[in-house]
């Protein structure tokens, strides 16, 4: 039994390309940000993403929390924040307590606080306490 030597190379190489390939393009991201129902993110934005070294999964993952309850941010907005040195998944669930206290925090303001070093979520929590202590003095 003969076995031509290039056709075990391709053998080899066509699995390897492929796993390299879906690796690179994030496709597991891709999947679950579309069955999320989020369009925002392409298979392009996750090469991107692989390109400028940000890792896909601390940009959709917190995009899907954030949009699912209801905040409005982009992926855009979450890559830019990575860039910058920000914290994605603290600046969202900061968002996302605001949002369900009704205290109006932009994405922008609450980005900027944390570039600077502030802890917005602990922010976000005093506030929601400081309004339930005004609530029960009425």
């Amino acid at each position: 039994m003969y076995i031509y030597v290039p056709h075990i190379a391709l053998l080899i190489l066509v699995p390897v390309v492929v796993i390299l390939v879906l690796k690179f393009l994030s496709v597991g991201q891709w999947i679950t940000a579309r069955a999320a129902g989020i369009e925002d993110v392409s298979l392009a934005a996750l090469i991107g993403m692989r390109l400028r070294k940000v890792p896909p999964a601390q940009i959709v993952n917190p995009l899907i929390a954030a949009v699912k309850t209801g905040v409005d941010v982009n992926v855009h907005q979450l890559e830019t924040h990575y860039l910058a040195g920000g914290s994605v998944k603290g600046v969202i669930i900061a968002l996302i307590c605001a949002h369900r206290a009704h205290i109006p925090l932009s994405f922008q303001k609450a980005a900027a606080l944390d570039l600077q070093g502030v802890n917005v979520l602990e922010i976000v929590q005093m506030s929601i306490q400081s309004n339930n202590i005004d609530a029960r003095l009425r």
